[in-house]
């Protein structure tokens, strides 16, 4: 049976399958569109986590968790070469101190 709402005006949870090929066409992906959804996103954002009566540091927490994985994503390259492995080599002891070594038993 189709839908009697039309495909564009249907949420993402209401798409059936067959039919989110043709809902994700029907975006406007032009500078403007895009800017356009950035814009809905964040007033929508902002409506429900901080232009509230009794709001709370939920949103700017969610906000600062969201920078700090983007930075931790763009950084990953150069952070990956500085984990501690089991035995780094610069903590190992390879040779005992030559100071018990060098004494003679009396």
């Amino acid at each position: 049976m189709a839908s009697v709402v039309p495909v564009k005006d249907e949420t993402l949870l209401e798409v059936k399958l067959g039919e989110l090929p043709r809902w994700i066409l029907m975006w406007d992906f032009s500078p403007s569109g895009t800017a356009g959804a950035f814009r809905r996103g964040y007033y929508w954002y902002y409506n429900k986590y901080i232009n509230m009566k009794k709001g709370s540091i939920s949103g700017f927490t969610m906000v600062l968790a969201a920078y700090m994985l983007f930075i931790y994503c763009l950084s990953y390259n150069e952070l990956k070469h500085e984990w501690l492995r089991k035995y780094p080599e610069e903590y190992t002891l390879c040779t005992p101190p030559t100071t018990f070594l060098a004494r003679a038993p009396p």
